[in-house]
């Protein structure tokens, strides 16, 4: 049986509430040069940078969350890396593909993608380690 010590799920962790940071701070900057507190009053570009923000709350959570089960239940590290930089990376390519000067629909696909992938990566394997777990227990 595995150590609990977790040595991967949490760096993916750290990195991604570090991002998270950056686009809560681009968001709270641009309110204040704008004097908008609430909404984007219109303009399109802060729009952008508020449904990258909100996009992200939207994602990342589940993820980390996946990414912490499948450590804990006993994944390979390889696998909690792979599917920890697929997701820090398509979350990464999202935000600055929707958010950055100008939109980059490029970047911004490869990033959906990228997330989508590392979520069902992350459930398949939450339900297979479940299993092999379940059999064991049995």
């Amino acid at each position: 049986m595995r150590s609990l010590m977790l040595t991967a799920s949490p760096l993916y962790a750290g990195l991604l509430a570090l991002l998270f940071l950056a686009l809560t701070v681009r968001v709270m900057l641009k309110r204040r040069e704008l004097g908008h507190m609430f909404g984007s009053g219109g303009d399109p570009d802060f729009e952008r940078i508020i449904r990258a923000h909100g996009n992200f709350v939207e994602y990342a959570p589940l993820g980390i969350l996946l990414l912490l089960i499948i450590e804990l239940i006993g994944a390979p590290n390889l696998l909690v890396h792979l599917l920890g930089l697929t997701l820090l990376i398509g979350r990464l390519a999202h935000a600055t593909g929707v958010a950055g000067r100008a939109q980059i629909v490029p970047l911004r696909a490869i990033g959906i993608v990228l997330t989508l992938l590392s979520l069902l990566g992350l459930t398949i394997a939450v339900l297979v380690y479940w299993f092999r777990l379940a059999m064991i227990a049995a």
